[in-house]
Formats: C-alpha cells, sequence, structure tokens
C-alpha cells in the first residue's frame, strides 16, 4: 500500500472506476475482486480493499470449508445442546457445567506465522486465543497445546522447535497461566508446515457471558490495549490463507509481535469492567485487527457502526488507513459501551494504565462507515464483509493413490522371532521421537501456578479445579493422529475425537463438548479438499454418535509446502491431514481423578477392552520398518460410549488407584508409561490375552486398536469393577500385578515354539531411554 491510501475516498473510488488495485498482491482472487465491485456498485477504495482481503481470506471467511462444516450444527441434536449455553459463532463455545458455572474453550492454530518466526508465532498463537476466552467474559485458567513439527534430524527443525516452546513457555508463564497439557510429535511431513494450535479454557457464570455484538444506536465503539503498529499486516490475508513460496517475498508479512505483561493487565481490566456492567458487547482483535472486530460486531448487531479512524492510538504514526485496518498488532479489544457507562468504563481502564480511545458509536444505518481525517474511506453493508463472503463448493475426490496405500498393510510386516529382537522393538518404540518423554519441553512450562491444577502432563487429560468449595473441575484432552487420517481420514478423524473424549473418561470426567482444529493442505488441490470434506464428515458422525457437540474451532488450511516441488496430486504434497480434537469434560470432585501411573505395590492391572491385530499406521510400522499404509483402526464408538460409562462410575465409586488409555505405541507403552510415572514397576503376563483375543505377541504389545485402557484396581475393588463391567458389556482381563523396580511382561514365544518369553525391562533402563532423545536434538 502507498501513501496514495488515506486519501482514496469513497467519492474518489465512484469518480476513478478504471483505476488499478493491488487485489491479487492481498490475496483476493479475480472473481472475487469482480463481486466486491459488484457488492458495492463501483471499485472499492483501497481501505475497503484491505479490509475485503482480510475478512475474506480462507483463515477468516472459511470459504473453502464453510459449507461442509454446516454438519455441525445440521448433526447437533437438541440433547446435545442440553448443557451449551453458547454455540458456534461467537469467539469461543461456553458449556454448563452446574452449579451455576460455565466453562468456554476453543483451540485454534498459528501455524504459518510459527515457521516463519517461531517465538513470537508461537506466543502471539497463545496470545490469541487467550482473548478468545477473555472477550466471552471468562477468565482464563489454563492452556493446552498441539505441536506437529519436521524430522527431529532436520537441520531446520531444532530452529522452530527452541523458538515454538520458548515462545509458549515465555507467553504462557509470564500470564500466569498452566499448560496442562498436549502433544508434541516429529515428522517429515511437517517440515516446513509446523503445527502450532494452542487451547485455551476459561471460568465464568452464567451470567457472566458477554457477546460479540454491537448494538444500541448511540452506544459508543472503545478501543482498547496496546497501540496499533505494523506488525501482523497482511497475516491473515496471505500468511494464513497461501502456501509458502520462497520465490514470493508477498508471502513472508511481518509476524504480530506478543506482549504478554500487556496481556496480563488486559485480562484483569476487562474482569473489572465486567463486574462493573459497563460492557454491551465485545470482540478481541487477533486476525484481521481492525477490519475483523468492526465488521463483525456492526454484523452481529442489529444496526450499523460509524468509526473514526484518525482516533486509533498508533505506534507508527505513518501507517496508511488500509494498514491501520489490517494490522494484527496484539493485546487489544474492542467493546461496545453506553454512553451512560462511558465514563466509570475510562476510570477503570485508566486505573489499570490501558490505553483507550473512544473511536466511534452505533448507528441505526446498517451500514459500517469509517472516515480518517474527516474523508469518508469505507462505506459497506458489513455482512458483506464479515458473514456474506464467498462460499466455494471446490472440487474433491479420492486421490489416485489412495487405494496403493491402504492395500499396503502393515499386518503383513515382519515380525520378531525372538525375545531378544521383540525386547530391542520395545526400547526402540520407547526412544522414538513420538514416544519419548516430552519433560524437555513440559518442564518448560508451569503447570500448576494458580494452584487449580489437579492433573497435568503427562497424565492422560488435564484437570482444572473451579470450584474451591465443592471440588468441581474439568478436564481437557486434545489429540490426534496424522498418521491414521492418511490411512483414512474419515475414520482417522473419529479415532481422533475418540482417543480424547477416552482420555477425558479415563481420568474419571464426563465427556460434554468438543473443540477442534482441522490442519490440512491446499482446498485448490483436490486430494486435500478430499481430505477435509472426509474429515469434517467423520469428525460431525462422530460427535452425534457420542452425544457431545462441536462448540466452536478453526481450520487451518494451505498446509502444503511441498505441493511446488513434488506437484499437486502426489501423495507428499501435503501435510498429513491432522484433525486436533479437544474434549472437555465434568469432575464432580477433582480429589478423585485418576493419574496415568501407579504408585502402590500389589495392586492389580486389568486390560478394560478388546485387542485387535491392527498395526496398519502404528507407532510399531513407523519406527521398526519405516512403513505407513494399510487401514487404521476400527473407531468404534459405541464401545467407547460404554467404556467411558464404567471409568466414570468406578472413579465415582473410588474402584481405581490409577487409569491410563492405551493409543500410540499399544499396550506396551501405556506398561510403560504406567510404572515410569512414580517409578513402581509392574509384571504383566499376555499369553491369555493372545488365547481371547486371537492375536500373536507382536500384536498383543503394539496393537493401537481404540477402546483400550489400563486400570490399576485394589484388591477389595475388584469384584465391584468386574460387576460394573459386565453391566455396560466391557470385556475385562486381569493381566498383572504392581510392584518392584522392573516392568517384567510375558507373552507367547515369538518363534512358536511352546514355551512363553518374558521380557525384563529395569525401570532405569526404560527411563534413560525415554528421556534422552529430546535432549540429544535440543537440550
Amino acid at each position: 500500500m502507498t501513501t496514495t491510501a488515506a486519501a482514496d475516498t469513497v467519492e474518489n473510488a465512484a469518480a476513478t472506476p478504471d483505476l488499478e488495485q493491488p487485489y491479487r498482491e492481498l490475496g483476493l482472487k479475480d472473481d472475487e475482486y469482480a463481486r466486491i465491485r459488484e457488492i458495492l456498485g463501483r471499485r472499492p477504495t483501497n481501505a475497503e480493499l484491505a479490509m475485503y482481503s482480510v475478512m475474506w481470506s480462507e483463515h477468516c471467511s472459511y470459504k473453502s470449508s464453510k459449507k461442509h462444516l454446516s454438519q455441525f450444527g445440521e448433526k447437533t441434536t437438541e440433547e446435545m445442546r442440553r448443557h451449551l449455553l453458547v454455540g458456534i459463532g461467537q469467539n469461543a463455545g461456553v458449556v454448563d457445567i452446574g452449579d451455576g458455572w460455565a466453562v468456554t474453550f476453543k483451540v485454534e492454530s498459528h501455524n504459518h506465522p510459527s515457521f516463519v518466526e517461531p517465538y513470537q508465532g508461537a506466543a502471539t498463537g497463545v496470545g490469541g486465543i487467550v482473548r478468545d476466552i477473555i472477550s466471552m467474559g471468562a477468565r482464563p485458567v489454563a492452556v493446552m497445546d498441539q505441536l506437529r513439527f519436521g524430522a527431529i534430524d532436520h537441520p531446520d527443525t531444532a530452529r522452530v522447535v527452541h523458538g515454538v516452546v520458548s515462545g509458549i513457555g515465555g507467553y504462557g508463564n509470564c500470564l500466569g497461566l498452566p499448560n496442562i497439557g498436549g502433544e508434541t510429535e516429529f515428522d517429515p511431513s511437517y517440515q516446513r508446515n509446523p503445527l502450532v494450535n494452542a487451547l485455551c479454557v476459561g471460568v465464568l457464570r452464567h451470567d457472566d457471558i458477554h457477546l460479540a455484538n454491537a448494538s444500541g444506536t448511540g452506544n459508543k465503539v472503545v478501543l482498547f490495549g496496546a497501540r496499533t503498529g505494523g506488525d501482523g499486516i497482511g497475516g491473515a490475508s496471505i500468511l494464513a490463507s497461501e502456501t509458502f513460496d520462497d520465490a514470493k517475498p508477498t508471502k513472508r508479512p511481518s509476524v504480530q509481535v506478543g506482549d504478554p505483561f500487556m496481556e496480563k493487565v488486559l485480562i484483569e481490566c476487562c474482569l473489572e469492567l465486567y463486574a462493573a456492567g459497563v460492557v454491551e458487547g465485545i470482540q478481541d482483535l487477533g486476525a484481521a485487527g481492525i477490519s475483523c472486530a468492526t465488521s463483525e460486531l456492526a454484523s452481529n448487531g442489529d444496526g450499523g457502526m460509524h468509526v473514526d479512524l484518525e482516533k486509533v492510538l498508533l505506534r507508527d504514526p505513518t501507517l496508511t488507513a488500509g494498514e491501520i485496518l489490517m494490522s494484527e498488532s496484539q493485546e487489544r479489544m474492542m467493546a461496545v459501551v453506553a454512553p451512560d457507562k462511558l465514563e466509570e468504563f475510562l476510570a477503570i481502564t485508566g486505573r489499570w494504565d490501558v490505553e483507550t480511545a473512544v473511536i466511534g458509536e452505533v448507528t441505526g444505518t446498517g451500514r459500517l462507515t469509517i472516515d480518517h481525517h474527516g474523508q469518508r474511506i469505507v462505506d459497506v453493508d458489513p455482512r458483506t464483509v464479515a458473514h456474506d463472503g464467498p462460499v466455494y463448493d471446490r472440487p474433491y475426490a479420492v486421490p489416485a493413490w489412495q487405494e496403493s496405500l491402504n492395500a499396503d498393510a502393515a499386518e503383513a510386516l515382519p515380525r520378531a522371532t525372538s525375545a531378544d529382537e521383540l525386547r530391542g522393538q520395545v526400547l526402540a518404540l520407547v526412544g522414538s521421537p513420538n514416544l519419548a518423554s516430552t519433560s524437555w519441553v513440559t518442564d518448560q512450562y508451569d503447570r500448576y501456578v494458580q494452584g487449580n491444577t489437579a492433573l497435568a502432563q503427562p497424565d492422560d487429560a488435564g484437570v482444572v479445579r473451579v470450584d474451591e468449595s465443592t471440588g468441581l473441575g474439568v478436564a481437557i484432552s486434545t489429540d490426534a493422529n496424522g498418521r491414521f487420517s492418511k490411512l483414512d481420514p474419515y475414520v482417522g478423524a473419529q479415532l481422533a475425537l475418540a482417543e480424547a473424549y477416552r482420555n477425558v473418561a479415563t481420568v474419571g470426567a464426563r465427556p460434554l463438548a468438543v473443540t477442534d482444529c482441522l490442519n490440512m493442505g491446499s482446498p485448490e488441490d483436490p486430494d486435500a479438499m478430499w481430505q477435509l470434506v472426509q474429515t469434517i464428515t467423520g469428525l460431525a458422525d462422530a460427535c452425534a454418535e457420542l452425544g457431545v457437540p462441536v462448540t466452536g474451532g478453526n481450520v487451518s488450511l494451505y498446509n502444503s509446502t511441498l505441493a511446488g516441488e513434488v506437484g499437486v496430486g502426489h501423495i507428499d504434497a501435503s501435510i498429513h491431514p491432522t484433525p486436533v480434537v479437544g474434549v472437555l469434560g465434568v469432575v464432580d470432585d477433582v480429589a478423585t481423578v485418576n493419574p496415568s501411573g501407579w504408585r502402590a505395590e500389589g495392586l492389580g492391572l486389568y486390560l478394560l477392552g478388546t485387542t485387535r491385530e491392527e498395526l496398519s499406521g502404528s507407532v510399531w510400522a513407523g519406527v521398526v520398518h519405516d512403513h505407513l499404509g494399510g487401514r487404521p483402526p476400527v473407531a468404534d464408538l459405541a464401545a467407547e460410549r460404554r467404556l467411558a460409562e464404567v471409568l466414570g462410575q468406578a472413579t465415582r465409586d473410588g474402584l481405581l488407584a490409577a487409569s491410563h488409555d492405551l493409543s500410540a505405541g499399544g499396550l506396551v507403552q501405556t506398561l510403560v508409561d504406567g510404572v515410569l510415572r512414580f517409578g513402581t514397576g509392574a509384571s504383566v503376563t499376555l499369553t491369555e490375552l493372545c488365547l481371547r483375543d486371537g492375536v500373536d505377541a507382536t500384536t498383543a504389545l503394539f496393537s493401537e486398536s481404540g477402546g483400550r485402557v489400563l486400570v490399576a484396581v485394589p484388591a477389595e475393588a475388584v469384584d465391584r469393577l468386574t460387576a460394573l463391567a459386565e453391566e455396560h458389556g466391557v470385556p475385562l482381563l486381569r493381566v498383572g500385578t504392581t510392584g518392584g523396580d522392573t516392568l517384567d511382561v510375558t507373552v507367547p514365544s515369538p518363534s512358536g515354539a511352546p514355551e512363553a518369553a518374558t521380557l525384563s525391562l529395569p525401570l532405569a533402563e526404560l527411563r534413560e531411554t525415554s528421556e534422552a532423545t529430546l535432549p540429544a536434538h535440543f537440550a
């Protein structure tokens, strides 16, 4: 943009219809630009062009996914809505958890910025999702993160890992928010498209809910928080909504710069504003900045809005009007305030030393008008900017390579033929990048600040106390498996939901609601678009079957750096489709929750669920054979629901000393996690499991069948747990006993000999193997 942008008025735009405008550089297609001209009846001013470019971007408008995302609403029943106070469409969903308490939570991506500038990209990703939670009227109480990096030994991976982990820890720790869980994984498919998905959860009373609506003619529009600068300009329209291309500098706009200390002050200031009752509507400024906040507030309201842009407080006085509108400077909020409450509003922001500017007011015109130094530079119907953007029905089809990928099943791969070989494979998995201890990462995050964390990483779900007097709390788990989704995106999405649902149930919570972040390739690639459609459909169907509604989320597309190198339609053109699914559950008393490992000796170890020969997409296939092919495990959602009922009741009845789900790495990894959690070993025999389920030693150890949980049970509780499992039709089998300083696992002989084989794994060796991997590459 040039300095002439400020002088390009609506009147001038009408008088100069043939003036060439740089719409392509702003990410708009030819037909989109033509449609804007049709809507306005003239060419857009430069400021209007800036607004439409960011608000019609993929990141803000969901133009490629909106048609398919409607399934979430269409497949949500009234029963599923029973606990929903606010659903899809606002900054975050809000769920009733009882006793007048509500919880709001959401996960969003900050992927491309985190590759360009890892520290600030990740830090501002945390800041942005926290402001979404603030804007609902809630106090943020915890964060989580889902991280995907390229190959652990790639020369560039360390740069991204160090920046992202430092950014998340630096920002979250400064805010005083506990980081209670997530995942950190490595795969070559994410090499230049790391995934940084951040979740925040907040707590509020029912009557504290605030919405992003601008209503009430004469009400004032107030911008408060940090000043507006030149950082993040074009972030939504270009950085987040197109594929990286080193040859095009327009793909490298500046990344936002975060200030966590300003955000901390903003949190407390907002909460005092809410308590004083001086806020009619509120919106955080994230992607698309003022363009988004003004157009969405006006569009959600019942009138219009007028803004005097020169009243915006600036860090950089050289910014043009378009740049002011597009800037994604952080730590900013926009509120709608009644005139008779404005003085009190300003007094509160003044006490917190939060800079504030009254920049406009709500009107009854139905239009969004913006003046800059007395010149009209924007005059639009706000709905055309915020909600009525293009909706694409993009072509999609099953990829040409899908059939051959599915035919290459891991079940046909060679298996260990001796106990020593099997033991070596166990240790290889334990030390592999995606199963090794992530303590090098998580130790950089504060997990217990505020004093309400009941469980955190490495347990199955993070648990936070909401009400100190009753112990009421919530559990949250976020999960994804890109390898499964590559094999079958429909089933992969369901398995991600099933795992998060199971993790929440494993700690003893009742699963209640879902948020998601769908990380995919380019929607202009029919292969990636098919993956997106299958993912949404699979997730919507699974939510309906499990009875948990989607409350909101995010779609991150154009994660397809390699497309230009290998070509669209190639099996490696995009990242593995990676739907991150977060499930929130309610815990009646956080004092009862189950850790993932056991402290006491002499507890019985019982396996809930059935093991099938499901090795395709498994960590065993990847680590031992460098293989990805076949079909993912079955997503038995009815079994997951029955299992959750057993776990919930068993926890409430105090029957469990520990509980840990089976997922990546299978049963043996769950056993390793269990013995390392508190340093108490176990002796396990899988002969009866192999006979009952008709599987061999490799399958018993490494299968990643869903619907399974390992529990540690005191002797006096075994009969009650057995009856409970029988009542719900959940298979239950004793597999071992806790105690000692080794993990001893007896399996049928891999060679087929009649005698059994015992794998003896000292805890010291397991711990050293697990904890060495990440520090060896990054410390």
